[in-house]
């Protein structure tokens, strides 16, 4: 079980990974991990928007002591769109607000105390949210995501 500063190295790996995907060509940004799959292109807008949408609704709203606004979404409305909306930006936008997004995220993830860290709260439907589930949750995600990526791409783990 890694502890809270472990958590967050963990969550702020995805910048280095996404930072060395810029040196990718367009014809590899673009084409599908697999067939009928999704592109490098459309995974990282799909991490980006998810980034944003919890730092719009929950961590950003946890660090200014706001009530929570992230709901339970259409996981598949929202990730269709996020391929539509990957369509839409260039390769270096989509990695800027990648980062951008995570280092938010991170930075208040680091400014929690230890009380705000475990304290569960109420999203916008009335369910529990806790800063101490979602970050696990979304390593999970990242590294589902990295492991997709690094397999087509031909990088493997260090």
């Amino acid at each position: 079980m890694m502890n809270r500063e472990q958590l967050v190295e963990q969550f702020a790996q995805l910048i280095s990974f996404v930072e060395g995907l810029r040196e990718l060509d367009e014809e590899t940004w673009t084409a599908p991990i697999e067939p009928g799959k999704w592109t490098t292109r459309d995974v990282v807008a799909h991490i980006m928007l998810w980034d944003q949408y919890f730092l719009e609704e929950a961590i950003g709203k946890i660090a200014a002591h706001q009530p929570l606004t992230v709901k339970h979404l259409n996981f598949d409305e929202f990730n269709n769109n996020a391929v539509v909306y990957a369509k839409t930006k260039e390769k270096p936008e989509i990695i800027d607000l990648t980062i951008r997004y995570r280092a938010a995220i991170l930075e208040h993830l680091r400014q929690l105390t230890d009380d705000e860290w475990t304290e569960v709260h109420q999203d916008g439907e009335g369910h529990p949210f806790a800063v101490d589930h979602y970050v696990p949750d979304f390593i999970a995600h990242d590294e589902h995501h990295i492991k997709q990526l690094q397999a087509f791409l031909g990088i493997y783990l260090r």
